[in-house]
């Protein structure tokens, strides 16, 4: 996932030319003004299969590039943002919402190109578009063939680094207080196995209970049960995990780190958090709701997602930021279901896990509910307590962020939910995009529109009046919608009248906080400028007497109010 930079990216594009035609990890097209999106994902597809079965760090595919490899320039997309906003249009069709590594604009010769870097298919996933898998035959775009399927899906066996043994660990290097938790744990979760728990020795239980394979000690056996000590077992991977309390300018004023035994230590780090009552009035009753800032049971959950989740060998560490309002939870390695938007509409578990030996093991102790229907449930949850959703933050391709707001953030949308208590999941996600300002698309405005939740021009949307008066929302309403002319006009009529005059300055700072929040600055300020002139012109009863740039506005003599 290496970013080049402009030098880099030129050299390179260099070399790419020098390679003979029939290499299927690279394509060159002319694409001089547009090319066609479909077949761009179908190449998309074909070149991610074949940089991995040609064992490339990336397959490349250029734009501005004809088939003799002399540069000709593309206008293709030929506005950053387009360009970029085809990383989440890729993604949203491919397995596992795999796409661009990066893309890169250059300029040779005075001549654009686009150089799409591909990500190679990881192991064990072929990657299909639009559920066909794709790929090379020389230079033609073909299916790709059932032996090269195989051989993708047949990498994957072996590469689960939470199943993998501990050389020389023993049984002796595991804690055995976290051995006894682990036995209660399972007990809870199979009690039906309640009498032959108590028959087995330890090495049986751990076997039982998949933590170690034939009594060796594996890598997720260490990072749950391990001795303190015992982490360098893990080495050069590493398994800890840290608390730290910042304030609200970002500064650090405690923290904590915790290693092995994760089963123990999860316990420590979760009474670290200090989960505070909260307090919010709902329709202005004498009665206000008291709440925790956050469910324990969330907490947990995303702690036990970083750990199941976390790529272990990238040598980083699973954090915990509390805030006096918000918990943000990080772990290492790309987010594999690709987007939240999958998890929720598939509301089942994924089918590739990073560590799925690890995964299971955390079933087996309880740790994890069911595999793949947390990230719902904590949707939910947070839906049931009127509470913001859960952030994914998923920019960083080799970390995933959670961020878990503890407290109310817009007063309308938490009344919109206690008034409409069957809200589909869905439409609670886009209500709170928008209280959070975060874009949504125009098909999803079309969508909040027909449920009539929302009002506004797009992209500047509110929560819809209709609502709004159900739940006393009338001044963010009016806010949003503006007051008539009349009302602001009789607010500059008596500024003036009780000061003398006004300059424009004075007006604008009478006016402007009070114009609608959909108009921009600049909307604002025209609209002061057309009641002005209707005062002044119009209605005659202002008259500016300094200059055109250094207004001072009185109030016409014959103009009593």
């Amino acid at each position: 996932g290496f970013i080049m930079t402009n030098r880099e990216i030129l050299i390179k594009l260099k070399e790419l030319r020098a390679l003979p035609n029939e290499t299927e990890w690279v394509e060159f097209k002319e694409a001089k003004n547009s090319f066609d999106f479909n077949k761009l994902g179908k190449y998309f597809s074909a070149l991610c299969n074949e940089a991995n079965l040609k064992n490339k760090k990336c397959g490349w595919l250029l734009f501005g590039i004809d088939n003799r490899h002399n540069i000709v320039g593309t206008n293709y997309r030929n506005n950053r943002k387009k360009l970029d906003n085809l990383k989440s249009e890729i993604a949203q069709q491919t397995t596992n919402n795999i796409t661009f590594q990066e893309i890169y604009e250059v300029f040779s010769k005075n001549k654009r190109v686009i150089i799409f870097q591909i990500p190679p298919a990881p192991k064990g996933l072929p990657v299909a578009w639009q559920g066909h898998y794709y790929g090379r035959n020389g230079e033609e775009l073909s299916a790709l063939n059932i032996q090269e399927i195989e051989q993708l899906r047949g990498q994957r066996d072996n590469s689960d680094w939470s199943a993998e043994i501990c050389k020389n660990a023993k049984i002796d290097d595991l804690d055995q207080n976290a051995i006894i938790k682990a036995r209660e744990e399972y007990k809870l979760k199979n009690p039906n196995k309640k009498q032959d728990l108590e028959l087995w020795d330890d090495v049986t239980f751990l076997n039982k209970a998949k933590l170690t394979i034939q009594g060796k000690i594996t890598n997720t056996a260490i990072i749950f049960l391990g001795k303190e000590e015992s982490e360098h077992f893990l080495s050069p991977a590493l398994a800890k995990m840290t608390w730290v309390l910042k304030d609200d300018k970002n500064n650090s004023k405690d923290y904590e780190h915790f290693g092995p035994p994760f089963i123990l230590n999860v316990d420590k780090l979760f009474s670290k958090i200090r989960n505070l009552k909260y307090r919010f009035m709902p329709d202005r009753t004498l009665f206000p709701i008291e709440i925790n800032q956050y469910h324990p049971w969330i907490i947990r959950e995303a702690l036990h997602n970083c750990i199941a989740h976390q790529d272990y060998s990238l040598k980083g560490r699973i954090t915990v930021v509390e805030k006096s309002s918000e918990l943000i939870f990080t772990n290492l390695g790309s987010f594999i279901p690709g987007s939240v938007d999958n998890v929720i509409e598939m509301n089942a578990p994924p089918e590739y896990y990073r560590n799925p030996f690890l995964v299971n093991a955390m079933v087996n102790l309880n740790m994890i509910d069911t595999i793949g229907g947390g990230i719902r449930k904590m949707f939910n949850i947070q839906k049931e307590r009127y509470f913001p959703m859960p952030d994914y933050i998923l920019k960083n391709t080799k970390k995933v962020t959670v961020k878990l707001q503890g407290k109310v953030i817009d007063e309308s949308y938490t009344r919109l939910l206690i008034e409409n208590k069957n809200l589909p999941l869905r439409e609670v996600i886009l209500l709170d995009k928008i209280q959070k300002g975060i874009h949504i698309s125009k098909e999803e405005n079309k969508y909040l529109k027909s449920k009539k939740l929302v009002e506004g021009r797009y992209p500047n949307l509110y929560f819809s009046s209709s609502v709004a008066k159900a739940v006393n929302k009338k001044a963010q309403y009016i806010k949003n919608r503006g007051f008539d002319n009349k009302y602001y006009q009789d607010l500059i009529t008596e500024f003036i009248k009780k000061h003398g005059s006004a300059s424009r300055k004075d007006i604008d700072n009478l006016i402007l906080n009070k114009l609608p929040d959909f108009f921009s600055k600049k909307q604002k300020k025209k609209k002061i400028s057309n009641l002005l002139n209707s005062l002044s012109l119009g209605y005659k009863q202002i008259r500016n007497i300094g200059s055109r740039t250094k207004p001072k506005w009185i109030l016409l003599k014959n103009h009593k109010k």
